[in-house]
């Protein structure tokens, strides 16, 4: 089957509406999945889209804090209302809130900055087998069926390639608390850097709580397992290609009360850090 960036592309394609209550306004449609809610990864990548449409050139996204509300329809639009807080000379901040139905679903901060030339220090990426030895979900799949097989194999826009294995039907690699995910769009994205730091801003939410069930023993396919996705924060460090892999390296930072947080960070393969995310999201065992 072939593989497209598709509905990525179409998450982040907005159109300008108008709107009385704040600055600016624009319309995006959450992606198809083969469960009842969109997925999150659609909202954070379009509030911050949006949000980048009503600075200057001069800036650059670099970090994003976001609440999930509650869950959206797929193919059913949402209005995200932009309203300027601030713009300075080096940084400009962006409130953006996200409406379907009329109804409050996402609301997140975006902070823009000027680059200014200086030093660049980060974590060392872990050491993890090369992407192309590894293997792809639709191969680790190959002998699964379903909707949700699917969907992880080749609806989801990205290669992704986990280390130490994927948790789809069972956890493979054990129950550690940690794991790297190699990343990469199946298609050559456009020459636009706003684009790829929309498509990391969009894949990172795919994963995040992967560790969180990997210590728990919780593949996705465990029967009445409900998770999602509380509040998200991400910071840019560096701007790095989405078409090209990038190590998504995961940890769970905590486990309580129903909870758990996820810590990830963006790599290029020359190991400069590109992101890092810290991802808090609700996680509910089916009953046994």
């Amino acid at each position: 089957m072939s593989v497209t960036t598709a509905a990525f592309l179409e998450a982040v394609a907005l159109t300008e509406c108008s709107v009385d209550r704040v600055n600016r306004a624009f319309l995006a449609v959450p992606q198809p999945v083969p469960w009842p809610k969109a997925y999150g990864g659609d909202l954070v990548a379009q509030s911050a889209a949006a949000a980048i449409r009503t600075v200057s050139d001069d800036r650059v996204l670099h970090s994003l804090h976001g609440t999930f509300l509650r869950g959206v329809e797929t193919e059913e639009p949402v209005q995200y209302e932009v309203e300027d807080l601030r713009d300075g000379r080096g940084y400009s901040t962006r409130h953006i809130r996200g409406y379907q139905h009329g109804r409050l679903a996402f609301m997140s901060t975006a902070s823009f900055h000027v680059p200014e030339q200086f030093v660049a220090l980060g974590p060392t990426m872990p050491s993890v087998p090369h992407p192309e030895s590894l293997p792809s979900s639709a191969e680790v799949l190959e002998s699964e069926t379903g909707e949700a097989a699917e969907y992880w194999s080749h609806g989801r826009s990205f290669d992704m390639r986990h280390v130490p294995g994927p948790v789809y039907i069972d956890i493979d690699g054990g129950r550690v608390p940690h794991q790297a995910v190699w990343v990469k769009a199946f298609t050559q994205l456009p020459d636009d850097a706003t684009i790829h730091r929309l498509a990391i801003a969009y894949v990172c939410d795919y994963t995040i709580l992967e560790p969180i069930l990997r210590v728990l023993g919780l593949p996705w396919s465990s029967p009445g397992l409900v998770t999602a996705s509380l509040d998200h924060a991400m910071w840019f460090h560096s701007s790095a290609r989405a078409d090209q892999w990038l190590l998504y390296a995961q940890e769970c930072a905590g486990i309580s009360e129903g909870r758990g947080l996820g810590i990830g960070r963006f790599f290029t393969q020359a190991g400069a850090l590109v992101a890092t995310v810290a991802q808090e999201g609700m996680i509910r065992p089916g009953q046994t």
